[in-house]
């Protein structure tokens, strides 16, 4: 197998390990195994990077890895202010582990210069085994036999990510398939693998991965010189894919929620059958289209027509939309106007349902979100309420019963979480990594006349995945979800080590040095334990939030089992493994109790409510404590933070109306 083939297999299969074990990236444990997993493999390769390639070229990409410790260190410190400290804590791990795999890309582009198409294949091949497994749970229902919704979100449990996930992949299949080095047997795999992704999104009923997609393509459509190769990639397989979502989309056990588990095989068997075809005729005609090119390329004039053609077949576009609007009831004006509302009024009418319909539909619920999130900014506009925290105080502002984690925008979620500092931080690496990205790309400066080399479409290509990744975190909370923030860290620490593309990659003052001859340099060898000692200490701390919640686990259990001695020693240690999370309190409340020592029961609820006196939860299980112990008015004194810092809860509002029931009934029985 040739070296790239086998490099692009060695990262596709990382990459779907990493994106298949981490999930949605909200389930602790799996993220935990992936962090340490990132920390552990990042260290390595950067102590590798230090030792073989220390001193032998410029240090790109170290500013743009400053800012991002920098963006770290706002998150990390915020655990000092936070409303929801172990949240912080967490989000602090979570941003180390994404600092690690853009570390990771800086040191492989130095360790191996010329293998960035196999980071590319890397990309590709794991998107279609995500998306493979995806499709097959629709062809197969029975391998998610559970599944209740339509939408398609397997195996990250979350339709967005699903959509995401594919779309990142598109623009290495523009490349696969329009680059002009390789044989045209391998281009032509980039049209089924088009359309098995396009048709992932559509699935997916993700209109954010659909924006993200398009601006990523548009992106590269504009920068890369390949349009008609691209185009003849995109077009074939969009519209092979866009022809079994309409057959999906006309089959209600398909496209509707709640359908039994038999209908949907039956529907899901002939949904096979069509992707087989799909498959198969794209690869036809990508192999078609590759030897014809080949043999009998088409000459300037011809396609300086066909680019017209393409030009104004997407200038038509909104002149259809606008045509179709205005003959709508609203006309032209008013359905901008209403649609307009729809997507920004907090308070607009009318919900979004899971079916094919959403696609087409601007209301959005996300408006309500950011609106809450800019409320929690204008309370706390220099710190925010620590990483993590708008979950927590969210529920303050809000004026539903919805339980929402993430404001669905990274913006809008650093402006809540970490104020003006956050935002700087966030503003200051994005500036820094634009300006290696563009360095390295030749978007700007003297080198933007520079021949489109294959590596320099390559680069671009790299560019147009992280530009999907960053539209959508825009809109949606993308950065949560291993699978997708993985591949685009990877693909931006990438970028922002490989320097000015004039300077040969694998440039240097002096050869790549052996393993022998670098560990007699002191100084690289104290570079590559450091490396390796910030990756021990990173993988420790991301292992004690899941170690403390194992522990506390075994506490739960040491009381089914009647050891009260040895459930109170576990809750304590669950404690002091993570002393920033009230759960352990709750844990040794519940052993307390079991051992009917209420008072000391009462003094751990009380010592959660002082970790954590912001967050509604710790008050209203003290609350609930409190009425279950026969202490109605107690409990209605914790209801009142409780309520203040959620008032539409209804877990708080029933507790309420209870205690204050058996308080009335308390003072009524001594008047009898």
């Amino acid at each position: 197998m040739a070296p790239a083939a086998l490099g692009a297999v060695a990262v596709g299969a990382v990459l779907t390990a990493l994106a298949l074990k981490g999930g949605g990236g909200l389930q602790l444990g799996p993220l935990t195994v992936d962090e340490i997993v990132i920390d552990l493999v990042s260290g390595a390769l950067c102590a590798a990077a230090v030792l073989v390639t220390g001193g032998t070229r410029r240090a790109w990409g170290v500013v743009t890895l400053g800012l991002f410790g920098l963006l770290l260190f706002v998150t990390g410190v915020s655990i000092l202010w936070s409303v929801q400290p172990s949240d912080s804590w967490l989000e602090a791990n979570r941003t180390l582990s994404w600092l690690a795999v853009f570390a990771a890309g800086i040191a492989l582009v130095r360790l191996a210069p010329r293998r960035w198409d196999s980071l590319l294949g890397g990309v590709l091949i794991a998107a279609l085994v995500i998306a493979g497994y995806g499709l097959a749970t629709k062809v197969f229902p029975s391998l998610d036999a559970n599944e209740v919704y339509a939408r398609l979100r397997a195996p990250f449990g979350y339709w967005n990510a699903v959509g995401l996930s594919a779309a990142l992949a598109v623009p290495c299949c523009l490349w696969l398939g329009a680059r002009r080095d390789g044989h045209a047997a391998l281009g032509a795999i980039a049209y089924p693998a088009t359309g098995l992704l396009v048709l992932t999104v559509l699935l997916s009923y993700s209109r954010g991965a659909l924006l993200a997609l398009a601006v990523g393509c548009a992106f590269w459509f504009a920068l890369v010189p390949l349009r008609l190769r691209g185009a003849a990639v995109l077009i074939a397989g969009g519209g092979g894919a866009a022809l079994v979502a309409v057959w999906c989309f006309s089959q209600d056990s398909l496209s509707k929620d709640q359908v039994p588990l038999d209908l949907r095989a039956s529907a899901g068997h002939e949904l096979g059958i069509l992707l087989i075809a799909l498959v198969l005729l794209l690869g036809a005609a990508g192999l078609f289209i590759g030897f014809a090119r080949a043999r009998r390329a088409p000459g300037p004039r011809l396609r300086h027509r066909a680019g017209v053609a393409l030009l104004v077949c997407v200038a038509l576009v909104p002149v259809g939309v606008a045509a179709g609007l205005t003959q709508t009831q609203r006309g032209l004006g008013g359905s901008i106007s209403h649609g307009w509302n729809q997507l920004t009024n907090p308070h607009a009418q009318g919900t979004l349902t899971n079916d094919p319909s959403r696609l087409t539909a601007v209301g959005s619920v996300r408006a309500r979100y950011w609106n809450e999130a800019l409320k929690i900014l204008r309370d706390n506009k220099l710190t925010g309420v620590g990483a993590g925290g708008y979950a927590t105080v969210r529920p303050r502002y809000r004026e539903d019963t919805l339980d929402v984690r993430h404001a669905h925008g990274y913006v809008v979620q650093t402006a809540a979480d970490l104020g003006a500092l956050g935002l700087a931080a966030s503003l200051a690496l994005f500036v820094g990594w634009l300006l290696a990205a563009g360095r390295a790309t030749a978007l700007f400066g003297p080198a933007r006349r520079s021949p489109y080399t294959p590596e320099r479409v390559g680069l671009l290509t790299l560019f147009s995945v992280v530009v999907v990744f960053g539209v959508h975190s825009l809109v949606d909370w993308t950065w949560f979800t291993p699978a997708t923030a993985i591949v685009a860290m990877l693909c931006a620490g990438w970028l922002a080590g490989r320097g000015p593309l004039l300077e040969r990659a694998d440039a240097a003052a002096a050869p790549p040095r052996s393993l022998r001859d670098a560990l007699r340099r002191a100084p690289l060898v104290a570079g590559a334990a450091a490396a390796v000692a910030v990756a021990l200490a990173a993988s420790w701390t991301a292992w004690q939030p899941q170690r403390s919640v194992s522990t506390g686990n075994d506490a739960l259990a040491a009381i089914e089992g009647g050891n009260m001695a040895h459930a109170r020693s576990l809750a304590l240690r669950a404690h002091d493994q993570n002393p920033l999370s009230v759960d352990p309190y709750f844990d040794l409340a519940a052993v307390e109790q079991a051992g009917h020592r209420m008072d000391q029961a009462r003094r751990a609820f009380q010592q959660a409510v002082q970790l954590q006196p912001s967050n509604p939860s710790t008050w209203l299980n003290l609350a609930q404590f409190e009425l279950s112990a026969g202490r109605p008015r107690a409990a209605l004194a914790d209801l009142g933070p409780a309520l203040y810092l959620d008032p539409h809860s209804p877990a708080g509002q029933q507790t309420y109306l209870q205690a204050a029931r058996a308080a009335a009934q308390a003072q009524a029985a001594p008047a009898k």
